[in-house]
């Protein structure tokens, strides 16, 4: 057993390694800078899909499932600010970082970075795919005489701009681009419930829910629970974004952030629960795993809420791939002896942007995709894992109400996690059976 000073100084060992490496973070975002980066990184190509989860759930399980996860998601980001400064001295600036205080150096690990790198690497998987087909359906829309490309055309084209960004150094030198794809977020969610309720119902709407047979049923109720947990993701990125706030004894980082979150998650509010339920309303059981994709007019609007996901997955997909930029670029110089600079974010990012535009061109499933990575991968880091680690450092008092509340959390995450996650991987494997590759 490691004793807490013990630990606290090991800690302390790794950060100033890092620091050595990297210089740590920059440390000048104001309290806006956190509102839209969790924005950026939360209200994503998630909320398009929350019709189509409520299709399967019905509309009492599915307002209930929403709510829960505003309410649970909410309470696990306060936990995971305050515990970013939790120690005296010491700011958690990745969430790796927090999770070896909570669990050990080993066993943190491999609590938490394989958990963080799905969900990054995941989300931004399924962004290429979002990006590529927005802009396939911009296209279409826009220029009808054009020569239609294939879809695997239209996601390396979105891979292409992937390639030039992911050269731009940190998080704060990419606030532009976060701010502008927050801006989207708020918009084109606006355009889809907005056209969805002035097109009003389709003829013979059905809330009925879908016939198919009953296992399929099971898994796609199971696939439509990760649906929602993945439009609460931007835990995984947090502490990453909180490590770019300035803090002092007087005025701690705790206070700008929690009030960046605020925000944040009443931007999320009223994005997620009108797309959710004015398009269930509007499509009923018919309602496509995009609900963007099941409006056509007017064909001026639509065309431009695809083009503001567009744009808006181009700089989500930069927020989350700059902790895995961070993490590939001090395991290249510690253990590979690769010299810091302009050649190793060459190599580094590229690579990594290569790889995720390959599976997303091979796999562009956005609803099953949703669904797999949001329970293997969301569910744990948005919430269980920050209870966990909240029993573990703060150890609240048996039977409270911040001890119940953290146990809800746990065990609901834990189910969502496993029948998502299984459910995801099914459709994927059903969808691949009848699908034609790289078309």
């Amino acid at each position: 057993m490691v004793s807490a000073p013990s630990l606290t100084s090991k800690l302390q060992e790794v950060q100033s390694d890092e620091k050595r490496v990297d210089n740590g973070p920059s440390r000048h975002a104001k309290w806006w800078y956190s509102t839209f980066h969790t924005v950026t990184a939360m209200v994503g190509a998630g909320v398009l899909s929350l019709p189509y989860a409520m299709a399967y759930l019905g509309w009492g399980p599915g307002i209930l499932m929403l709510l829960l996860s505003w309410c649970l998601t909410l309470n696990t980001m306060r936990q995971m600010i305050q515990l970013h400064e939790c120690v005296p001295g010491t700011r958690f600036d990745r969430y790796l970082d927090l999770g070896r205080h909570a669990f050990g150096p080993k066993l943190g690990l491999w609590m938490v970075l394989p958990q963080q790198l799905i969900v990054q690497v995941g989300c931004d998987i399924v962004y290429m795919v979002t990006g590529g087909k927005c802009l396939q359906k911009f296209m279409e829309i826009t220029c009808t005489n054009c020569t239609q490309l294939k879809q695997s055309y239209w996601i390396l084209i979105f891979g292409s701009i992937q390639f030039f960004l992911s050269q731009l150094p940190n998080f704060n030198s990419v606030s532009g681009v976060s701010l502008a794809a927050a801006v989207m977020s708020l918009s084109y969610s606006t355009i889809a419930w907005v056209a969805c309720l002035t097109r009003g119902q389709i003829d013979n709407v059905s809330y009925a829910y879908k016939k198919t047979s009953t296992i399929d049923f099971v898994f796609r109720v199971f696939n439509a629970l990760g649906l929602i947990s993945f439009a609460f993701a931007g835990h995984a990125v947090a502490l990453e974004i909180q490590a770019t706030i300035p803090s002092t004894p007087e005025k701690p980082s705790m206070g700008p952030m929690w009030k960046g979150a605020i925000a944040s998650y009443f931007i999320n509010a009223i994005c997620y629960f009108p797309v959710a339920l004015i398009g269930y309303w509007a499509f009923g059981q018919a309602v496509d795993d995009n609900v963007l994709m099941a409006l056509e007019r007017p064909a001026w609007l639509i065309a431009s809420a695809n083009l503001m996901v567009f744009i808006h997955v181009v700089g989500s997909y930069q927020v989350y791939a700059m902790p895995v930029f961070d993490l590939i670029e001090r395991m290249m110089i510690k253990r590979l002896n690769f010299p810091p600079g302009l050649a190793l974010r060459l190599v580094a990012r590229s690579a990594y942007v290569a790889f995720t535009l390959f599976i997303g061109v091979t796999f562009p499933f956005f609803g099953d995709l949703l669904g797999f990575f949001g329970g293997f991968g969301f569910a744990p880091t948005s919430y269980f894992l920050p209870s966990i680690m909240w029993l573990i450092i703060k150890k609240p008092k048996r039977f409270s109400t911040s001890w119940f509340i953290n146990w809800a959390s746990i065990y609901i995450g834990v189910c969502i996690m496993l029948a998502s996650t299984v459910g995801g991987l099914r459709n994927i494997v059903a969808d691949a059976s009848s699908y034609s590759f790289y078309t």
